[in-house]
């Protein structure tokens, strides 16, 4: 919500100190599928309430609470409905936001905050000092959580992979190898606005399970394949493109810089293209999602977001010369590499 400029610095910053309390009402406004519920008009707590198992009075002191940010709106006593914030909370429209909005009530996504001060004066994650492993290996241990993420970054995929296809020119390509693409948001993607595209996408073999079945069910099979492996390894040889979205920012230098040269290991032609697809972080006080996010790799993954120059150096070292970066619609931009000759 905008600050209203009638606001006291301290009330300003109580709002800001109690954010975590939105975060987590949105997300049982999303696991109770309060916004499918609203599709079709407003809705009395009473009615909602019977259709969910949920006691009245605690369920209208969440949405009146979340109408309070902008999220849902009190129409007359007792009955509420959709905002178009809310309406990013169905589970059956474009863009849906939903499945991103149940990760802050997963205690494998909240736990780690509680930590984050052991963060800050190590510099070590969170998550292995609360889960006694990294969170690739936790989540491999522990597939239906580890399902909730992948849907959660398939869900975010969907609302920026339109961003990308807009911005950045995919029609010189002819075979796109997205690595780490989880389960192929972005392929289908591009390979729907460009159909001379062929796309692969390389990841682990459980998260890969499901990705051939998204491309038959979209009728992509034909142009559209999923691989298992170890990008650390190895990456698949042939592609005119290489894809890496959010994958570098899991990672401190010294891990991306090894993705970095396998994937420059792989690629066969100079005229090949490295896009990589993360937020940038802009200079000085600009607000800009990225520095939270930092944060949020700091406590999980270990890894970081990084500025231009940043960037440009990683890439120089990983064996690739930074082009140019392109901002598209959403946070996400295009850093566009090209192979340094050898």
């Amino acid at each position: 919500m905008p600050r209203d400029s009638a606001t006291s610095p301290a009330d300003e910053l109580a709002r800001l100190v109690n954010g975590f309390g939105i975060s987590q009402a949105i997300s049982v406004a999303a696991r109770l599928g309060l916004a499918d519920l609203m599709a079709n008009g407003p809705v009395t707590v009473q009615d909602l309430a019977s259709k969910i198992g949920a006691n009245p009075r605690a369920l209208h002191r969440l949405l009146r609470a979340l109408a309070g940010v902008g999220v849902f709106a009190e129409m007359e006593a007792g009955s509420f409905v959709l905002t178009p914030m809310a309406e990013r909370l169905r589970s059956d429209v474009p863009g849906s936001f939903r499945a991103f909005a149940l990760l802050p009530s997963e205690p494998s996504f909240w736990g780690p905050w509680g930590e984050l001060l052991y963060s800050v004066k190590t510099g070590k994650t969170a998550f292995s000092k609360v889960y006694g492993m990294d969170v690739w290996e936790w989540r491999e241990k522990n597939p239906e959580a580890g399902q909730v993420f992948n849907d959660a970054m398939t869900s975010l995929s969907d609302a920026q992979s339109a961003a990308i296809v807009d911005a950045y020119d995919f029609s010189t390509f002819e075979h796109v190898i997205d690595v780490g693409g989880g389960h192929g948001a972005l392929v289908r993607a591009l390979a729907k606005a460009h159909p001379q595209l062929r796309g692969t996408v390389f990841d682990l073999a459980f998260v890969t399970e499901r990705t051939n079945a998204a491309f038959e069910a979209e009728g992509l099979a034909e142009r559209c394949r999923a691989e298992s492996g170890d990008m650390f390894k190895n990456v698949p040889s042939g592609g005119d493109a290489y894809l890496f979205k959010y994958i570098m920012h899991d990672w401190e230098d010294d891990q991306a810089l090894d993705i970095l040269r396998t994937c420059r290991q792989a690629i066969g032609t100079a005229s090949a293209r490295l896009l990589v697809f993360e937020q940038v972080i802009p200079p000085g006080n600009v607000p800009h999602p990225s520095k939270l996010l930092d944060l949020q790799m700091l406590i999980s993954a270990g890894g970081r977001e990084r500025t231009e120059a940043e960037f440009a150096s990683l890439l120089n070292a990983g064996g690739f010369r930074l082009v140019r970066i392109v901002p598209t619609a959403s946070s996400i931009s295009v850093i566009e590499g090209v192979p340094i000759p050898v």
